[in-house]
């Protein structure tokens, strides 16, 4: 016989529950519908935001490089001790067989009382000469004791240096990864702001740039370089050379360039070593403040942190690699905010 029994109703508390959720649903979805979609940044706001992200990753590429400078210096150095070790430790095993030739000289002709070797002796006179041999050989021995005992004290001293540098390096080697990694997302972030742009926002910001970026056959009025000494202007030279040659961070040449990348390779072909790093630069010559007492050639740091460096190109100008996405090319001294001169 079938049941007649009624169906088992929700509680008030399952209804209520479920009736507020299903009434936060609705305004959910109410307020989605009506709610205006988020603003498209323009092109000049996604321009202001990319030269932004380009700054700070070329700050970060600066203390990219000055790691990286620092750990091939720390590998040099590490590997001039490891060879010193390495003699240090030749010598040292040398002296300490020829004391032991000597000891055991010392001990098959020593271990007989002198005045009765004398008297066994059938040549005093030869026995006389030995003797003498031995007491030389005992003074070298002395000697050769104080030598084994100052070179244990280097080999020492230079192993805690080398573990010392070593330890350096490992947290040098840290820090590049940290300064790449940065300089990468930098990048990174100004590639997704620029993939907002429509093709046509894309081919003006392009063509903007190609303006600025004037080739090697444009003439650029740059007064006189009479004044420059020879080597900063055989620098400038070199570096005029290269004018088209994209900006690439950490890059030193010949093909491509950072801002320091470009200074310091340009110096380098008029015979001149400078440091890697533009903060670096900026302590290695004569300061100038004025910028009208500037020479082709001089050396132009710009912003407070000095994170940027380019060449004096006289008349106003700068020769310089300004960023990712641009070329080695000449721009006015106005565009950065100018902190000195540096003329080497």
């Amino acid at each position: 016989m079938a049941s007649h029994r009624r169906p088992k109703q929700p509680s008030r508390a399952r209804v209520t529950v479920l009736t507020t959720a299903a009434a936060a649903a609705v305004v959910l979805s109410s307020q989605a519908a009506n709610a205006a979609p988020s603003e498209k940044l323009t092109k000049d706001e996604v321009k202001t935001k990319v030269d932004k992200l380009y700054e700070e990753a070329e700050k970060a590429t600066e203390k990219y490089n000055g790691a990286k400078e620092k750990q091939e210096t720390l590998q040099k150095e590490i590997s001039t001790i490891q060879d010193d070790v390495a003699s240090g430790q030749e010598e040292l095993n040398e002296l300490r067989d020829s004391i032991g030739l000597a000891a055991a000289a010392q001990y098959r002709t020593g271990s007989i009382d002198s005045s009765l070797q004398l008297f066994l002796s059938s040549d005093p006179d030869d026995y006389l000469d030995k003797a003498s041999t031995a007491d030389q050989l005992s003074a070298q021995q002395v000697e050769a004791l104080k030598k084994i005992q100052e070179k244990q004290r280097e080999l020492a001293q230079d192993r805690a240096e080398a573990s010392d540098k070593l330890k350096d390096l490992a947290s040098t080697r840290t820090e590049l990864g940290k300064k790449k990694k940065e300089v990468q997302a930098k990048l990174a972030e100004a590639q997704k702001l620029l993939n907002t742009l429509t093709a046509e926002e894309k081919a003006e910001l392009a063509a903007a740039d190609a303006r600025a970026s004037r080739s090697s056959s444009e003439r650029v009025d740059l007064g006189s370089t009479a004044s420059a000494s020879s080597r900063a202007l055989a620098a400038f030279q070199a570096a005029q050379s290269k004018i088209g040659s994209p900006y690439v961070y950490g890059a030193t040449g010949p093909s491509s360039f950072d801002c320091s990348g470009l200074t310091s390779w340009a110096y380098a072909q008029a015979g001149v070593s400078i440091p890697r790093t533009s903060q670096a630069q900026a302590n290695a010559g004569t300061r100038i403040y004025s910028q009208s007492d500037l020479k082709v050639g001089d050396l132009v740091i710009f912003y407070s942190d000095q994170h940027h460096v380019g060449f004096y190109a006289g008349n106003g100008q700068v020769l310089h690699a300004p960023r990712t996405g641009t070329v080695v090319r000449y721009e006015s001294i106005d565009n950065m905010p100018f902190q000195f001169g540096v003329r080497i």
